[in-house]
């Protein structure tokens, strides 16, 4: 049993689409198969075998996989190539990395970087440690939380190489994916700015300060501050063009260096905490000469001291010569230098001294703020100005907390590069969440230490400078190292250099990987590389936006804007956790079990809440890039299907909106066509009316539910070909017309019941249509075309009765395209009966479109002769008032006249031509019987009526091929129609058909009617056929059933009035009568709506659905 479930559920999965339902099983050919099928007790199976393999070939392809795809070459689609592959490409050695050389160390390099060595301990000195502390902890626990998120998608299956970019974009979707991974792209590269400017910085500042070319000497505030951004912006631009070649000419020679890089910062890390320990029993001598409580900057002179004693007496210092006009005592000297005596502390007291609670605090400074030790007596004058300003150690940046948490943020970014890695690792589902979370948290514990014990161990005025001025121009960090500053110098500058190799080594390929995904067609360029696949214009783009953050030229003003993309893109790693849990997916089973969505959520808030708090400027401006990639991606991009979580949390979100729809039905207010256009397709499956989806946009705007749907007649699995292609057809075609909606084709044993199908079972739940759109049968007088209009006026019934609006252009193909424009003109409403309010919100919401937009609203509306017709202008004018609707109003009054002749001639002709019609599709027995129903019940209602009654001889002629017989009825009363008085709908014009001549030629299997009235009553002469006076005509009805001839006159009547006031209308929107109850008058309703809509251009006839669709209350 177990073996057959097993192979049950194989040929499930073989759905005919392999690259998404197996992308893991072998493609050998049928023979092959055939060979593996037989003996092996299969034959059940072997019909199936092209879809579904034998278990043993998918469980040995599968076990043999591997995830070495490079790039953005999506595994799925590596299963389509795999036999050129195994031709063109050499064996690849399987990926062996561990835990520890694959994930671990490449992250803590990653994380590891130029803030730490750079601006840790200027942070600690501005913030204090309780400040900085919470800096840190916030962001290693963003971090941590993202990495717990990222380690549950990377062991959820498996992961080629593209790393989070791939995690994500299969996570959330393309349209996520996308834009995530252009925002981890661009942090990737602007991160690549930052470790240049920072390497720059290193070489200028501390290594050496002499190659500069923008010299600094004797430059003061913002000139010399000028000077240090344009010599960064030269080297910075240098060393970039040089890290491009070196990643153009070969990224082996970056991958070889990475481990001695690596080594650099380990060594410099162990170099400073040995340096802590020594402080403990020997602290360095690090002196900081003070002037009162200001530390005074070095390099100007060599004692710390004003004056010395000599044994000639007493001489000036070089610290004098700075403050004072000459060299001689008598000199005059800077007010505050005489007041205040020189003293030197140690910049480095030691881990036992007690300064950490100095440092506690923090210690925000304004940009050419002094840096001043706290706790030391000075003096200054009430109006002192400071004079002298760059002999002192000043503030070079407004501080303040979140512009701290946007500086130190980068340097806890890198945790992805384990991921980035996964297509080289031995087992990526084991070694990515244990090294990235062990990385973590080794270098969050270096973090937090490091925190606690600069400010344990430097003296605040010592941290607070930031390149270290006053301790001879010394890396502040490197004066805490042993066994030399140097060793932290030199290993900090080859770190940054290699973050800064790497990331313009990483950058690239994710770019390549996002362009050859597809979703963002403007990329696709940037797919292309070198022969062995190197993404060279990737490259050139990374190098391009690199130069921009070297041109901003300032560390802390390019890291928070790295900052934003790499939160944004942990927010979505946190993100796609979160959903996938809380959507319980089927395909969701991590390995990793140590994770929540909880966790997920708080690691998802912390990020969000970290970019407003670094800049909430740069924050907008990153979820603005973000948002276009988007939309973008959402209108041009490829549509990709991946299973993502965002399409789970769609149908999640659907069904709840359907089930909260079904609790009632919408309120009026609410209330919006919901279309179910019904369109006709040729041979060739192609829409015969494609202005239908035209007018269906108009009215539609993209908003509310929109289903197109087509109707075959035939068996569901012969026609099932022809229904796609109808379904292809409709979806191009809603695609051009800009329609949004889904489209439906249905198939049955006739076209009547395929339609009416469509009508019953379109929608779901709550989301139903409630109007249906169907064009006029344009040649439904055609002999040949009887079925086309039975099941139009069946359409119309079907619709009463379930209680939907009906829409009806006549003339459809007069309607005008999507990009037709009309500058002025009128949309007429002939507001005859009320239905609900159709015939108001019709032409509000056609108005809303650009096609219509310059159209002005006529509404006419029918006084009858007992009617106020003043008041009822006055009445209507209030009511489009309330309703927020700006439309001229017009009562036409009709007053009652006599039925004109041509009324009577035109509803002769009609019923004459309704019977040939019926007598045309009849064989001799049904024909019999038709008459004689006719003949009984007109005798029985002639007969209740009056006695005198106008008698009918019908003569029915049928030759058949050798046969000759002529069958004559007696005479009998005919009551040529039947029909109730219920309203009518409207038509098209044609030629009348005229009954045939007695003696007219007869073809074998016709029917020939002949019609003649004999008066019983008064024994006057029988009138002929074509009584020629009206009074004639009107004899032959006196007696009839005057229901047709009432309806014919008011269709004249009103058509008349619309024709004459509204020929020139761009639209006339009208009152669809309904059909008769009675079947036998189906025609004659035709007939009536032709008439009611002859000579006018573009008409929409309408029938409401039997509830109010527009109110006047807010």
């Amino acid at each position: 049993i177990s073996w057959f479930g097993e192979t049950f559920a194989l040929c499930i999965l073989g759905d005919g689409n392999p690259k998404e339902s197996s992308p893991f099983l072998n493609s050998s050919d049928a023979t092959e198969k055939s060979q593996q099928y037989d003996g092996k007790h299969m034959a059940l199976f072997e019909e199936e075998m092209e879809t579904s393999p034998m278990v043993s070939t998918m469980i040995s392809s599968l076990a043999n996989y591997s995830s070495l795809p490079q790039g953005s070459k999506e595994h799925e689609e590596e299963a389509d190539n795999e036999e050129e592959d195994k031709k063109k490409k050499k064996p690849v050695k399987a990926p062996q990395l561990g835990t520890l050389m694959g994930v671990y160390l490449p992250c803590i390099q990653n994380i590891f970087g130029v803030i730490l060595f750079l601006r840790m301990t200027w942070m600690v000195g501005i913030g204090g440690v309780i400040g900085s502390f919470i800096i840190v902890f916030m962001c290693c626990s963003t971090t941590m939380l993202t990495a717990i998120s990222m380690s549950a998608i990377a062991t959820n299956g498996v992961v080629p190489a593209g790393g989070s970019y791939y995690m994500i974009s299969r996570s959330l979707g393309p349209e996520f994916g996308g834009a995530v991974g252009i925002c981890f792209y661009l942090g990737t590269t602007f991160a690549g700015a930052m470790y240049i400017l920072g390497s720059i910085e290193l070489l200028l500042v501390y290594i050496l300060p002499q190659a500069a070319i923008f010299k600094m000497e004797g430059l003061e505030g913002a000139e010399a501050e000028a000077a240090m951004l344009n010599n960064m912006r030269v080297y910075g631009t240098i060393v970039l063009s040089f890290m491009a070649t070196v990643v153009f000419v070969g990224v082996k020679y970056v991958n070889k260096l990475a481990l001695l890089f690596l080594a650099c910062v380990i060594l410099s890390i162990l170099a400073v905490y040995a340096g802590v320990i020594k402080t403990a029993i020997e602290p360095p001598d690090f002196p900081v000469c003070l002037l009162g409580n200001r530390p005074l900057i070095s390099k100007g002179f060599d004692v710390c001291a004003k004056t010395l004693e000599s044994g000639n007496g007493t001489v000036t210092t070089k610290l004098w010569n700075v403050f004072c006009d000459s060299p001689f005592l008598n000199a005059t000297c800077d007010e505050y230098f005489v007041n205040n005596n020189v003293s030197f502390i140690q910049g480095i007291p030691g881990v036992m001294s007690g300064i950490l609670k100095e440092n506690l605090f923090g210690n925000y400074l304004e940009k050419g703020d002094l840096v001043a030790k706290k706790g030391i007596a000075t003096v200054e004058g009430p109006d002192d100005t400071l004079t002298n300003s760059n002999r002192y150690v000043l503030a070079d940046i407004t501080s303040f907390f979140t512009l701290l948490v946007g500086i130190y943020f980068p340097s806890v970014t890198g945790i992805m590069a384990g991921s980035n890695r996964s297509g080289d690792l031995r087992d990526a589902q084991k070694s990515i969440p244990i090294g990235t979370i062990m990385a973590i948290t080794t270098t969050s514990i270096v973090y937090m230490s490091a925190v606690v014990l600069f400010g344990a161990c430097i003296e605040g005025v010592v941290l607070r400078d930031k390149f270290g001025e006053g301790v001879n121009g010394n890396l502040v960090i490197g004066t805490l190292a042993w066994p030399s500053p140097w060793v932290i110098v030199i290993g900090s500058f080859f770190s940054t250099c290699g973050a800064g190799l790497q990331s313009l080594t990483g950058a690239p390929r994710l770019m390549q990987a996002i362009s050859r995904d597809g979703v963002v067609p403007i990329l696709r360029v940037f797919g292309h590389g070198k022969a062995n696949g190197e993404p060279t214009w990737a490259l050139l783009l990374t190098a391009g936006i690199c130069e921009i953050g070297i041109l901003i030229a300032s560390l802390d003003a390019v890291a928070p804007i790295l900052s934003m993309f790499f939160l944004m893109c942990y927010m979505f790693v946190n993100l796609a956790c979160a959903l996938q849990t809380l959507l319980r997916t089927p395909n969701w089973r991590p390995r990793f079990k140590f994770y929540h969505w909880a966790l997920s959520f708080l690691g998802m808030s912390l990020c969000l809440s970290l970019m407003f708090i670094c800049s909430w400027f740069y924050a907008i401006v990153a979820m603005v890039i973000a948002g276009s990639i988007y939309k973008y991606i959402e209108f041009r991009g490829a549509e990709k299907e991946w299973g993502d979580g965002i399409r789970g949390i769609s149908l999640s979100a659907a069904r709840y909106a359907l089930m909260r729809l079904e609790e009632g039905p919408p309120h009026t207010k609410n209330w919006r066509p919901q279309l179910l256009v019904l369109v006709s397709t040729d041979v060739e499956q192609n829409v015969e009316q494609p202005r239908l989806l035209s007018l269906t946009n108009q009215l539609k705007a993209g908003k509310g539910l929109t289903i197109v749907g087509t109707a075959l007649a035939g068996t569901y699995l012969e026609n099932h070909p022809q229904a796609q292609r109808a379904e292809q057809s409709l979806r191009k075609l809603m695609e051009t017309e800009k329609v949004k909606g889904f489209c439906q084709v249905t198939i049955s044993s006739n076209m009547r019941d395929a339609t009416s199908h469509l009508l019953q079972a379109s929608g779901l739940g709550g989301l139903m249509h409630n109007t249906v759109l169907v064009s006029w049968p344009r040649n439904w007088k055609q002999a040949d075309d009887l079925q086309t209009w039975r099941d139009f006026i069946e359409l119309v019934r079907e619709t009463t009765a379930a209680h939907l609006a009906l829409l009806v252009p006549k003339n459809i193909a007069a309607f005008p395209s999507n990009g037709e424009r009309f500058s002025e003109g009128h949309i007429d409403v002939w507001w005859i009966v009320h239905d609900g309010g159709m015939l108001m919100l019709l032409p509000f919401l056609l108005r809303q479109h650009k096609v219509w937009r310059k159209c002005k609203m006529r509404i006419f509306t029918v006084a009858q002769m007992d009617d106020n017709s003043i008041q009822m202008k006055k009445d209507l004018s209030t009511f489009l008032y309330h309703l927020r609707i700006d439309a001229e109003v017009e009562v036409v009054e009709m007053h009652d006249s006599d039925i004109s002749a041509y009324t009577y001639e035109k509803t002769l002709v009609m019923e004459q031509r309704s019977q040939i019609l019926k007598q045309i599709n009849l064989t001799k027995t049904e024909r019999e019987r038709e008459i004689q129903s006719i003949t009984d019940s007109s005798r029985g209602s002639i007969r209740r009526k009056n006695p005198a009654v106008v008698t009918t001889q019908l003569i029915v002629t049928e030759e058949q091929p050798g046969v000759s017989s002529k069958v004559e009825k007696p005479e009998e009363e005919v009551q040529l129609i039947h029909d109730s008085t219920s309203p009518t709908s409207p038509a098209t014009p044609a030629t009348p058909l005229t009954p045939a001549s007695e003696g007219g030629a007869q073809t074998p299997g016709s029917a020939q009617v002949q019609m003649t009235w004999t008066e019983k009553a008064d024994g006057e002469p029988a009138k002929p056929p074509g009584a020629s006076t009206p009074e004639g005509i009107k004899d032959i009805f006196n007696m009839k059933n005057q229901s047709n001839v009432r309806r014919m006159h008011t269709a004249l009547r009103l058509n008349g009035v619309i024709v004459k006031k509204s020929s020139e209308a761009k639209l006339v929107l009208l009152n669809m009568p309904g059909p008769p109850n009675n079947r036998s008058g189906d025609e004659n309703y035709m007939e009536f709506l032709e008439v009611l809509t002859e000579g006018l251009n573009r008409v929409l006839l309408v029938r409401g659905g039997g509830r109010e669709v527009i109110t006047i209350y807010s």
